[in-house]
Protein backbone atom coordinates (compact mmCIF):
# COMPACT_ATOMS: atom_id res chain seq x y z
CA UNK A 1 0.00 0.00 0.00
CA UNK A 2 1.25 3.22 -0.90
CA UNK A 3 2.46 5.96 1.81
CA UNK A 4 0.50 8.91 1.77
CA UNK A 5 1.36 12.45 2.78
CA UNK A 6 -1.38 14.80 4.58
CA UNK A 7 -2.10 18.11 3.02
CA UNK A 8 -4.29 20.30 5.49
CA UNK A 9 -7.67 20.78 4.80
CA UNK A 10 -9.58 23.81 3.67
CA UNK A 11 -13.21 25.12 3.12
CA UNK A 12 -16.76 24.39 4.05
CA UNK A 13 -18.33 20.81 3.73
CA UNK A 14 -19.82 19.69 0.42
CA UNK A 15 -23.19 17.21 0.31
CA UNK A 16 -24.97 15.69 -2.62
CA UNK A 17 -28.52 16.57 -2.21
CA UNK A 18 -30.06 15.75 -5.33
CA UNK A 19 -29.77 13.11 -8.46
CA UNK A 20 -31.20 13.24 -11.80
CA UNK A 21 -30.48 10.42 -14.27
CA UNK A 22 -31.68 9.65 -17.40
CA UNK A 23 -29.57 6.24 -19.07
CA UNK A 24 -30.34 3.19 -21.18
CA UNK A 25 -31.54 1.61 -18.03
CA UNK A 26 -33.80 4.09 -17.17
CA UNK A 27 -35.09 7.66 -16.81
CA UNK A 28 -35.15 8.68 -13.47
CA UNK A 29 -32.99 7.78 -10.76
CA UNK A 30 -35.19 5.16 -9.36
CA UNK A 31 -35.68 3.48 -12.53
CA UNK A 32 -32.36 3.36 -13.15
CA UNK A 33 -30.76 2.31 -9.99
CA UNK A 34 -33.95 -0.77 -9.70
CA UNK A 35 -32.21 -1.75 -12.96
CA UNK A 36 -28.62 -1.46 -12.10
CA UNK A 37 -28.91 -3.46 -8.86
CA UNK A 38 -31.05 -5.89 -10.54
CA UNK A 39 -28.73 -6.84 -13.45
CA UNK A 40 -30.09 -5.47 -16.25
CA UNK A 41 -28.62 -4.68 -19.61
CA UNK A 42 -29.71 -1.43 -21.19
CA UNK A 43 -27.62 -2.65 -24.14
CA UNK A 44 -29.85 -3.53 -27.38
CA UNK A 45 -29.53 -3.44 -31.43
CA UNK A 46 -28.81 0.12 -32.62
CA UNK A 47 -32.30 1.31 -33.37
CA UNK A 48 -31.97 5.04 -33.98
CA UNK A 49 -29.77 4.62 -37.42
CA UNK A 50 -28.92 1.59 -40.10
CA UNK A 51 -26.11 -0.09 -38.61
CA UNK A 52 -26.61 -3.06 -40.57
CA UNK A 53 -23.00 -2.43 -42.17
CA UNK A 54 -21.07 -1.44 -39.28
CA UNK A 55 -18.92 -4.27 -37.10
CA UNK A 56 -20.57 -2.84 -34.27
CA UNK A 57 -24.26 -3.19 -34.23
CA UNK A 58 -25.42 -2.58 -30.75
CA UNK A 59 -25.48 0.46 -27.86
CA UNK A 60 -27.11 2.02 -25.07
CA UNK A 61 -29.75 4.26 -26.43
CA UNK A 62 -32.75 6.03 -24.12
CA UNK A 63 -35.68 4.40 -26.08
CA UNK A 64 -38.21 5.48 -23.68
CA UNK A 65 -36.99 9.54 -23.32
CA UNK A 66 -39.75 11.80 -24.13
CA UNK A 67 -38.12 15.26 -24.72
CA UNK A 68 -41.09 17.16 -24.44
CA UNK A 69 -41.74 15.84 -21.07
CA UNK A 70 -38.69 18.39 -20.02
CA UNK A 71 -38.40 21.06 -22.66
CA UNK A 72 -41.28 22.70 -24.76
CA UNK A 73 -41.46 22.55 -28.58
CA UNK A 74 -39.59 25.27 -29.51
CA UNK A 75 -36.78 24.89 -27.40
CA UNK A 76 -36.49 20.86 -29.13
CA UNK A 77 -35.87 22.44 -32.51
CA UNK A 78 -32.73 24.49 -31.05
CA UNK A 79 -31.02 21.95 -29.06
CA UNK A 80 -29.63 18.98 -29.74
CA UNK A 81 -30.37 16.30 -27.92
CA UNK A 82 -27.30 15.93 -25.65
CA UNK A 83 -28.42 19.20 -24.02
CA UNK A 84 -31.99 18.08 -23.78
CA UNK A 85 -30.69 15.08 -21.85
CA UNK A 86 -29.10 17.38 -19.56
CA UNK A 87 -31.77 19.87 -19.22
CA UNK A 88 -33.63 16.64 -18.04
CA UNK A 89 -31.21 15.26 -15.72
CA UNK A 90 -31.03 18.74 -13.91
CA UNK A 91 -34.82 19.36 -13.70
CA UNK A 92 -34.42 15.45 -11.87
CA UNK A 93 -32.27 16.70 -9.95
CA UNK A 94 -34.05 19.14 -8.53
CA UNK A 95 -36.99 17.49 -7.83
CA UNK A 96 -35.51 15.10 -6.39
CA UNK A 97 -33.50 17.58 -4.30
CA UNK A 98 -36.64 19.42 -3.69
CA UNK A 99 -35.23 22.81 -4.11
CA UNK A 100 -37.33 25.75 -4.09
CA UNK A 101 -35.55 27.85 -6.67
CA UNK A 102 -37.96 30.84 -5.77
CA UNK A 103 -36.75 30.82 -1.84
CA UNK A 104 -32.62 30.46 -2.84
CA UNK A 105 -30.20 33.03 -4.21
CA UNK A 106 -29.91 32.21 -7.48
CA UNK A 107 -27.03 34.20 -8.51
CA UNK A 108 -24.98 32.14 -5.48
CA UNK A 109 -26.07 28.75 -7.57
CA UNK A 110 -24.05 27.20 -10.66
CA UNK A 111 -24.21 24.95 -13.44
CA UNK A 112 -21.15 23.35 -14.40
CA UNK A 113 -22.01 20.57 -16.45
CA UNK A 114 -19.58 19.25 -19.40
CA UNK A 115 -19.71 16.57 -22.64
CA UNK A 116 -17.11 14.58 -24.20
CA UNK A 117 -18.36 15.53 -27.53
CA UNK A 118 -20.86 18.06 -27.71
CA UNK A 119 -23.84 18.12 -30.33
CA UNK A 120 -22.61 15.45 -32.36
CA UNK A 121 -26.38 14.85 -33.80
CA UNK A 122 -26.33 18.75 -35.07
CA UNK A 123 -22.69 18.29 -36.52
CA UNK A 124 -23.63 14.86 -38.47
CA UNK A 125 -27.20 16.73 -39.69
CA UNK A 126 -25.99 20.01 -40.71
CA UNK A 127 -23.12 18.85 -42.39
CA UNK A 128 -25.36 16.48 -44.77
CA UNK A 129 -27.49 19.96 -45.30
CA UNK A 130 -24.50 21.58 -46.23
CA UNK A 131 -23.38 19.17 -49.01
CA UNK A 132 -26.44 18.53 -50.13
CA UNK A 133 -27.67 21.81 -50.23
CA UNK A 134 -25.58 24.49 -49.69
CA UNK A 135 -24.16 26.64 -47.27
CA UNK A 136 -27.52 29.00 -47.12
CA UNK A 137 -29.63 26.29 -45.52
CA UNK A 138 -27.42 25.51 -42.49
CA UNK A 139 -29.19 26.46 -39.30
CA UNK A 140 -28.48 29.57 -37.63
CA UNK A 141 -29.04 27.58 -34.59
CA UNK A 142 -25.90 25.02 -35.65
CA UNK A 143 -23.28 26.66 -33.54
CA UNK A 144 -24.82 27.05 -30.31
CA UNK A 145 -26.48 23.88 -30.29
CA UNK A 146 -23.21 21.86 -31.41
CA UNK A 147 -20.42 23.13 -28.99
CA UNK A 148 -19.72 21.35 -25.43
CA UNK A 149 -20.57 24.17 -23.14
CA UNK A 150 -23.73 24.83 -24.28
CA UNK A 151 -25.73 22.04 -21.61
CA UNK A 152 -25.05 24.12 -18.84
CA UNK A 153 -25.41 27.63 -20.43
CA UNK A 154 -29.04 26.09 -21.21
CA UNK A 155 -29.64 24.08 -17.96
CA UNK A 156 -28.73 28.60 -16.53
CA UNK A 157 -31.84 29.72 -18.42
CA UNK A 158 -34.01 27.16 -17.47
CA UNK A 159 -33.68 27.14 -14.60
CA UNK A 160 -32.84 30.38 -14.01
CA UNK A 161 -29.49 30.22 -12.17
CA UNK A 162 -26.54 32.80 -12.30
CA UNK A 163 -23.73 31.79 -10.26
CA UNK A 164 -20.92 30.28 -12.08
CA UNK A 165 -21.96 28.94 -14.85
CA UNK A 166 -19.04 26.92 -17.70
CA UNK A 167 -18.82 23.56 -19.23
CA UNK A 168 -15.83 21.25 -18.95
CA UNK A 169 -14.73 18.72 -21.32
CA UNK A 170 -12.00 15.92 -21.06
CA UNK A 171 -13.30 13.35 -23.34
CA UNK A 172 -14.38 10.05 -21.06
CA UNK A 173 -13.36 11.58 -17.45
CA UNK A 174 -15.76 14.81 -18.48
CA UNK A 175 -18.40 14.01 -15.81
CA UNK A 176 -16.06 13.46 -13.10
CA UNK A 177 -13.95 16.71 -13.62
CA UNK A 178 -16.53 19.00 -14.05
CA UNK A 179 -18.07 17.49 -10.26
CA UNK A 180 -14.52 17.44 -8.59
CA UNK A 181 -14.95 21.46 -10.22
CA UNK A 182 -18.28 22.12 -8.52
CA UNK A 183 -16.94 20.69 -5.48
CA UNK A 184 -13.61 22.97 -4.98
CA UNK A 185 -16.61 26.09 -6.02
CA UNK A 186 -18.26 25.33 -3.00
CA UNK A 187 -15.35 23.78 -0.81
CA UNK A 188 -14.03 27.88 -1.36
CA UNK A 189 -17.24 29.51 -0.91
CA UNK A 190 -17.44 30.73 -3.98
CA UNK A 191 -21.26 29.39 -4.57
CA UNK A 192 -23.67 27.58 -2.31
CA UNK A 193 -25.19 24.95 -4.77
CA UNK A 194 -24.37 23.60 -7.98
CA UNK A 195 -25.50 21.51 -10.64
CA UNK A 196 -22.97 20.00 -12.13
CA UNK A 197 -21.68 16.65 -14.24
CA UNK A 198 -22.55 16.09 -18.26
CA UNK A 199 -24.57 14.69 -20.63
CA UNK A 200 -23.90 12.80 -24.23
CA UNK A 201 -25.14 11.82 -27.22
CA UNK A 202 -22.87 10.53 -29.43
CA UNK A 203 -24.14 7.16 -30.54
CA UNK A 204 -24.66 8.85 -33.94
CA UNK A 205 -23.64 7.28 -37.36
CA UNK A 206 -20.19 9.42 -37.83
CA UNK A 207 -19.58 8.55 -34.48
CA UNK A 208 -19.82 4.75 -34.04
CA UNK A 209 -17.59 4.68 -37.32
CA UNK A 210 -15.10 6.40 -35.98
CA UNK A 211 -14.93 3.98 -32.97
CA UNK A 212 -15.00 1.02 -35.00
CA UNK A 213 -12.52 2.68 -37.30
CA UNK A 214 -10.19 2.37 -33.76
CA UNK A 215 -11.50 -1.06 -33.17
CA UNK A 216 -12.51 0.15 -29.04
CA UNK A 217 -16.02 -0.86 -29.50
CA UNK A 218 -17.37 -4.23 -29.17
CA UNK A 219 -17.64 -6.54 -32.40
CA UNK A 220 -18.48 -10.20 -31.03
CA UNK A 221 -21.79 -9.68 -29.47
CA UNK A 222 -23.68 -8.32 -32.16
CA UNK A 223 -26.39 -11.23 -31.99
CA UNK A 224 -26.52 -11.01 -28.01
CA UNK A 225 -26.35 -6.82 -27.27
CA UNK A 226 -27.08 -7.45 -24.22
CA UNK A 227 -23.78 -9.51 -23.60
CA UNK A 228 -21.68 -6.79 -25.45
CA UNK A 229 -20.68 -5.19 -22.65
CA UNK A 230 -18.63 -6.86 -20.04
CA UNK A 231 -15.96 -5.13 -18.00
CA UNK A 232 -13.09 -7.50 -16.63
CA UNK A 233 -14.13 -10.23 -18.24
CA UNK A 234 -11.54 -12.57 -20.55
CA UNK A 235 -14.24 -12.69 -23.40
CA UNK A 236 -14.27 -8.99 -23.87
CA UNK A 237 -13.59 -7.53 -27.07
CA UNK A 238 -14.68 -3.44 -26.78
CA UNK A 239 -16.66 -0.86 -25.27
CA UNK A 240 -20.26 -0.17 -26.15
CA UNK A 241 -21.34 3.21 -26.77
CA UNK A 242 -24.58 4.80 -24.53
CA UNK A 243 -26.40 7.94 -24.36
CA UNK A 244 -27.29 9.82 -21.04
CA UNK A 245 -26.79 12.50 -18.51
CA UNK A 246 -26.15 12.23 -14.87
CA UNK A 247 -26.27 15.38 -12.43
CA UNK A 248 -26.02 15.67 -9.67
CA UNK A 249 -27.26 18.68 -7.06
CA UNK A 250 -24.31 19.69 -4.85
CA UNK A 251 -24.80 22.11 -1.88
CA UNK A 252 -22.30 23.77 1.13
CA UNK A 253 -23.64 22.18 4.08
CA UNK A 254 -24.65 24.72 5.52
CA UNK A 255 -27.25 25.51 2.79
CA UNK A 256 -28.41 22.15 2.58
CA UNK A 257 -29.19 22.04 6.31
CA UNK A 258 -30.27 25.64 6.20
CA UNK A 259 -33.10 24.22 3.77
CA UNK A 260 -33.80 20.93 5.60
CA UNK A 261 -32.41 18.71 2.52
CA UNK A 262 -32.42 15.51 2.42
CA UNK A 263 -28.37 14.50 1.98
CA UNK A 264 -27.40 11.19 0.43
CA UNK A 265 -23.65 11.56 1.11
CA UNK A 266 -20.44 14.36 1.38
CA UNK A 267 -17.57 14.49 -1.20
CA UNK A 268 -14.32 14.47 0.44
CA UNK A 269 -11.54 14.48 -2.11
CA UNK A 270 -11.02 15.49 -5.59
CA UNK A 271 -7.93 14.68 -7.56
CA UNK A 272 -6.97 14.91 -11.80
CA UNK A 273 -4.08 13.47 -13.11
CA UNK A 274 -2.50 12.74 -16.60
CA UNK A 275 -0.17 9.56 -17.81
CA UNK A 276 1.22 11.97 -20.47
CA UNK A 277 1.64 8.45 -22.02
CA UNK A 278 -0.45 7.75 -25.16
CA UNK A 279 -3.66 9.50 -26.78
CA UNK A 280 -5.73 6.54 -26.25
CA UNK A 281 -4.28 3.99 -24.32
CA UNK A 282 -3.97 3.69 -20.65
CA UNK A 283 -0.38 3.88 -18.97
CA UNK A 284 0.44 0.14 -18.60
CA UNK A 285 2.10 0.67 -15.48
CA UNK A 286 -0.75 2.57 -14.10
CA UNK A 287 1.26 5.16 -12.81
CA UNK A 288 -0.82 8.05 -14.22
CA UNK A 289 -4.16 6.85 -12.03
CA UNK A 290 -2.11 5.84 -9.18
CA UNK A 291 -0.65 9.35 -8.88
CA UNK A 292 -4.46 10.05 -8.98
CA UNK A 293 -5.00 8.31 -6.28
CA UNK A 294 -2.06 9.59 -3.75
CA UNK A 295 -3.60 13.38 -4.52
CA UNK A 296 -7.09 12.25 -3.81
CA UNK A 297 -5.57 10.39 -0.28
CA UNK A 298 -3.06 13.69 0.55
CA UNK A 299 -6.13 15.95 0.09
CA UNK A 300 -8.41 13.95 2.36
CA UNK A 301 -6.23 12.47 5.33
CA UNK A 302 -8.05 9.05 4.81
CA UNK A 303 -6.38 5.48 5.47
CA UNK A 304 -6.85 4.05 2.04
CA UNK A 305 -7.89 0.94 4.27
CA UNK A 306 -11.05 2.80 5.04
CA UNK A 307 -12.03 2.27 1.25
CA UNK A 308 -14.78 0.05 1.07
CA UNK A 309 -15.88 0.35 -2.50
CA UNK A 310 -14.99 1.59 -6.08
CA UNK A 311 -17.05 2.29 -9.45
CA UNK A 312 -14.13 1.06 -11.96
CA UNK A 313 -13.86 3.32 -15.08
CA UNK A 314 -13.89 -0.63 -16.15
CA UNK A 315 -14.74 0.15 -20.37
CA UNK A 316 -14.95 -3.31 -21.16
CA UNK A 317 -11.54 -2.87 -23.52
CA UNK A 318 -8.36 -4.78 -22.92
CA UNK A 319 -6.36 -2.43 -21.96
CA UNK A 320 -8.05 -0.75 -19.47
CA UNK A 321 -9.16 -3.07 -17.06
CA UNK A 322 -5.89 -4.33 -17.11
CA UNK A 323 -4.27 -1.60 -16.58
CA UNK A 324 -6.59 -0.14 -14.59
CA UNK A 325 -6.51 -3.29 -12.26
CA UNK A 326 -2.65 -3.06 -12.03
CA UNK A 327 -3.11 0.43 -11.16
CA UNK A 328 -5.36 -0.31 -7.83
CA UNK A 329 -3.27 -3.16 -6.70
CA UNK A 330 -0.18 -1.04 -7.06
CA UNK A 331 -1.77 1.80 -4.34
CA UNK A 332 -3.76 -0.33 -2.08
CA UNK A 333 -1.15 -3.10 -1.65
CA UNK A 334 -2.91 -5.83 -0.15
CA UNK A 335 -6.10 -3.90 1.05
CA UNK A 336 -6.78 -4.35 -2.75
CA UNK A 337 -8.48 -7.65 -1.41
CA UNK A 338 -10.82 -6.32 0.40
CA UNK A 339 -12.42 -3.61 -2.03
CA UNK A 340 -15.27 -4.23 -4.19
CA UNK A 341 -14.91 -3.09 -7.57
CA UNK A 342 -17.48 -2.85 -10.13
CA UNK A 343 -18.44 -1.22 -13.64
CA UNK A 344 -21.47 -0.62 -13.70
CA UNK A 345 -20.99 -0.17 -17.90
CA UNK A 346 -21.34 -3.97 -18.05
CA UNK A 347 -25.33 -2.53 -18.02
CA UNK A 348 -25.47 1.31 -19.31
CA UNK A 349 -22.75 1.19 -21.91
CA UNK A 350 -20.06 3.66 -21.74
CA UNK A 351 -21.90 6.91 -21.83
CA UNK A 352 -18.65 8.83 -22.30
CA UNK A 353 -18.29 12.37 -20.90
CA UNK A 354 -21.39 11.63 -19.01
CA UNK A 355 -20.16 8.45 -17.48
CA UNK A 356 -18.52 9.49 -14.42
CA UNK A 357 -21.81 11.58 -13.36
CA UNK A 358 -23.95 8.64 -13.49
CA UNK A 359 -21.49 6.81 -11.78
CA UNK A 360 -20.41 9.15 -8.92
CA UNK A 361 -24.41 8.77 -8.60
CA UNK A 362 -23.93 5.28 -8.20
CA UNK A 363 -21.68 5.45 -5.64
CA UNK A 364 -23.97 8.29 -3.60
CA UNK A 365 -26.94 5.20 -4.18
CA UNK A 366 -24.61 2.69 -2.69
CA UNK A 367 -23.60 5.03 0.55
CA UNK A 368 -27.44 5.80 1.22
CA UNK A 369 -29.13 1.97 0.20
CA UNK A 370 -26.00 -0.45 1.16
CA UNK A 371 -26.42 -2.18 -1.87
CA UNK A 372 -23.57 -2.92 -4.43
CA UNK A 373 -24.50 -2.73 -8.09
CA UNK A 374 -22.74 -5.36 -9.33
CA UNK A 375 -20.45 -6.13 -12.90
CA UNK A 376 -22.69 -7.90 -14.98
CA UNK A 377 -21.70 -10.16 -17.94
CA UNK A 378 -18.70 -11.31 -16.47
CA UNK A 379 -18.69 -15.29 -16.85
CA UNK A 380 -15.01 -16.02 -17.22
CA UNK A 381 -12.21 -14.78 -15.27
CA UNK A 382 -9.49 -12.87 -16.62
CA UNK A 383 -6.14 -13.86 -14.65
CA UNK A 384 -5.00 -10.19 -15.52
CA UNK A 385 -8.02 -9.09 -13.84
CA UNK A 386 -8.11 -10.38 -10.21
CA UNK A 387 -10.14 -8.18 -7.99
CA UNK A 388 -13.39 -8.60 -6.73
CA UNK A 389 -15.41 -7.12 -9.53
CA UNK A 390 -19.11 -8.01 -8.00
CA UNK A 391 -20.12 -10.31 -10.29
CA UNK A 392 -23.61 -10.65 -11.75
CA UNK A 393 -24.99 -10.02 -8.55
CA UNK A 394 -25.45 -6.38 -6.41
CA UNK A 395 -24.58 -7.42 -2.67
CA UNK A 396 -25.28 -5.79 0.72
CA UNK A 397 -22.64 -3.65 2.40
CA UNK A 398 -22.43 -0.87 4.40
CA UNK A 399 -20.38 1.54 2.75
CA UNK A 400 -18.89 4.53 4.49
CA UNK A 401 -16.31 5.47 1.82
CA UNK A 402 -16.39 5.10 -2.25
CA UNK A 403 -14.73 6.47 -4.99
CA UNK A 404 -15.37 6.50 -8.53
CA UNK A 405 -12.80 7.25 -11.05
CA UNK A 406 -12.73 8.07 -14.74
CA UNK A 407 -10.00 7.78 -17.38
CA UNK A 408 -9.90 9.71 -20.62
CA UNK A 409 -8.71 10.13 -24.19
CA UNK A 410 -5.77 12.24 -23.78
CA UNK A 411 -4.73 10.23 -20.28
CA UNK A 412 -6.61 12.33 -18.30
CA UNK A 413 -7.88 10.62 -14.99
CA UNK A 414 -10.15 12.12 -12.47
CA UNK A 415 -10.90 10.21 -9.09
CA UNK A 416 -13.58 11.99 -6.48
CA UNK A 417 -14.23 10.13 -3.02
CA UNK A 418 -17.56 10.05 -1.21
CA UNK A 419 -18.52 9.24 2.30
CA UNK A 420 -21.05 8.46 4.48
CA UNK A 421 -22.65 11.65 5.98
CA UNK A 422 -22.12 12.01 9.79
Amino acid sequence: MATIRTINGFGKRVVVTGIGLVTPVGIGTDETWKNLIGGKSGITAVTSFDASNYPCRVAGELKNFNASDFIDSKSIKRNDIYAIYAIAAAKLAVNDAKIDLDNVDRSRIGVIVGSGIGGMSTITEQTRIFFQKGPRYISPFMIPALIANIASGIIGMELGLKGPNFGVLSACATSTHSIGEAFNWLKLGKADAVFTGGSEAAVTPVSLAGFCSMRAVATAYNDTPESASRPFDATRDGFVMGNGAGILLLETLEHAQSRGAKIYCEIVGYSASCDAYHITAPDPNGDGLVRCYEELFAETGVDPSAIQYINAHGTSTAYNDKYETVAIRKFFGNHADKLFVSSTKGATGHLLGATGAVESAVCAKTIETGIIAPTINYSTPDPECDLNYVPNKSIKADVHYAINESMGFGGQNAALMFRKFS
